[in-house]
């Protein structure tokens, strides 16, 4: 691969510092390399220094105008990699990371397999989740395909829980009734292209931020102590997109979401105060097209919520 340029007026994103005791920071990135529970053989583990690398082929400037320097607007840090993120041991060590970096108005996971979901939005004590996934992730056991019954089964309110991208011919009748029996708000892939992205990212946003259940009890329901009013949790599964732009995701499927459709959802979802949390998964760095295209738009994304958080102001 040829070395990239240099250009002082040309700045890059990525290669943002450690975090330190001074500084508290917007965002934080941090590796979460889980791969060993996966339903199907992956080297996913490989993929957050692959997002790393790509992240420099980019700029991380927002057009405007005026135009805006996320480098410059954001305090954004890099935490490194969590040590041997699969099983219980794992999980316990990703928990604690993501807790240690409790000051962050923003935690961005780099999967690693699906499975991370679990761990990230429990360290971060999210009330709420939002997943752009083509599958339901309610499988029962502990692999990647069953973080969100992983999550309810130890206490999240399950109508607090959206799932967008939902597909035809990627899950089945079995998993689609459990996730009706259990009240989650489920928006499927022809749902977002006949309703839009705007309205889609605004239900997502009123339903697991708990507006809903506020409206049956007639007033906010206090969440624990320390945890943001809405507290939302984005699990960013990129197989969600159609293969053609995601051919290093072992399960996306020909008619996903196209590339500009996942970018616009999760900037509008990163828009709002409640998301405190994300990750980006399923990407396998090792399987992906000659030209990075999977690990590229793993980067946008990562850029994506960065928009969005710099949006906020």
């Amino acid at each position: 691969m040829s070395a990239l340029s240099v250009d002082p007026l040309w700045p890059r994103a990525g290669d943002w510092p450690a975090p330190d005791a001074t500084t508290i920071p917007d965002a934080v990135l941090l590796g979460v390399p889980a791969w060993r529970t996966s339903l199907s053989p992956t080297g996913a583990g490989e993929t957050p220094a692959a997002v790393r690398d790509a992240l420099r082929r980019y700029s991380p400037t927002l057009l405007g105008p005026p135009p805006l320097d996320l480098n410059a607007a954001l305090r954004i840090v890099d935490a490194g990699d969590v040590d041997e993120p699969d099983g219980r041991e794992g999980e316990a060590r990703v928990r604690a990371s993501v807790e240690n970096l409790s000051a962050a108005g923003l935690v961005i996971a780099l999967g690693g397999d699906n499975s991370a979901t679990y761990a990230v939005a429990q360290g971060r004590g999210a009330r709420g989740l939002i997943t752009l996934d083509a599958h339901f992730d309610l499988r029962d056991g502990e692999s990647n395909g069953s973080p969100v019954r992983r999550l309810i089964a130890d206490g999240l309110d399950p109508r607090r829980i959206v799932q967008i991208g939902i597909a035809d011919f990627a899950n089945s009748a079995a998993y689609a009734q459990r996730a009706l029996d259990a009240g989650i708000t489920v928006i499927t892939l022809d749902e977002v292209r006949r309703r839009g992205i705007d309205d889609v990212v605004a239900e997502a946003l009123r339903v697991a931020g708990g507006a809903s259940l506020d409206a049956i009890s007639d007033g906010p329901r206090p969440d624990p102590a320390g945890t943001p009013p809405a507290g939302i949790h984005l699990d960013i599964d990129v197989d969600v997109c159609d293969r053609s732009v995601a051919p290093g995701c072992p399960a996306s499927v020909p008619g996903g979401l196209a590339a500009w459709e996942l970018r616009g959802l999760v900037r509008g979802l990163a828009r709002d105060s409640g998301v405190i949390s994300a990750d980006i998964v399923e990407v396998d760095a090792t399987a992906d097209a000659p030209d990075a295209r999977t690990v590229r738009l793993a980067a946008l994304c990562v850029l994506e919520l960065l928009a969005g958080l710099a949006e906020r102001r």
